[in-house]
Parts: structure tokens; sequence; C-alpha cells
């Protein structure tokens, strides 16, 4: 059951990588499995270098009231599209976009999930 539950919330990933690809201007996703990879690699950093980056700027994120966790995101987002081939992110502003619509689809996912 945990499987499952982590392959959905995963495949959600995948979805709203997709979806931004097709109404952001300056996100582009290749292709499925382009979108796969970048989840991928994206799940990695949020498990390992996320969590360092989150404490390193935890100041900031508190006087932000926490809004600096979406541009810490976006960075990463960004970061992720500088190196996957296929994945093409033109600046920060469409990352940090990206970054707050892949956190609502993974609210709403995980909401769902719940029940």
């Amino acid at each position: 059951m945990l499987l499952l539950r982590w392959l959905t919330k995963f495949l959600l990933v995948v979805l709203a990588l997709l979806f931004i690809a097709n109404f952001l201007p300056g996100f582009s996703v290749d292709n499925f499995y382009t979108a796969l990879i970048v989840a991928f690699v994206l799940g990695v950093f949020n498990l390992t270098i996320r969590p360092v980056l989150f404490i390193l700027t935890l100041p900031i994120t508190i006087l932000t009231f926490g809004i600096f966790a979406f541009v810490l995101n976006g960075l990463l987002l960004w970061f992720v599209a500088s190196f996957i081939e296929g994945f093409e992110v033109s600046g920060f502003v469409p990352a940090f976009i990206g970054a707050i619509i892949i956190s609502a689809f993974s609210w709403i996912g995980n909401r769902l999930l719940e029940r």
C-alpha cells in the first residue's frame, strides 16, 4: 500500500510537470519519459539536498513567513533543469511559478490520498 501511495504521488509530479510545460511560457518538457526523469531527480533532491538548504535558510524562511520555501523549491527546479536534457526552464520566474504549481498538485494529491 505504501508503494502504491508513493507511486501515485510520483505520477502526480509527472503530470504537474507536463501540465506546466503546456501552459507556462519558458517551461518545457520534451516528453513523458523526460518528465519521469525530472520527477525522480526532484524527488532525490527533495530528500537529500533540500532539507540541508532549508535549515541553512531557516532565518530567511521565518522572516518571510515561509514564502522563501517556494523560492528554494524554484531554485532547485531551475537547477535540475540545468543538467537534464529535454527539460528547460528559461529563468527564475518560470521556475518559481512551476514550483508553486507542483506544490499545489502535490497538496491536492496528498489530500485525496488521505481518504
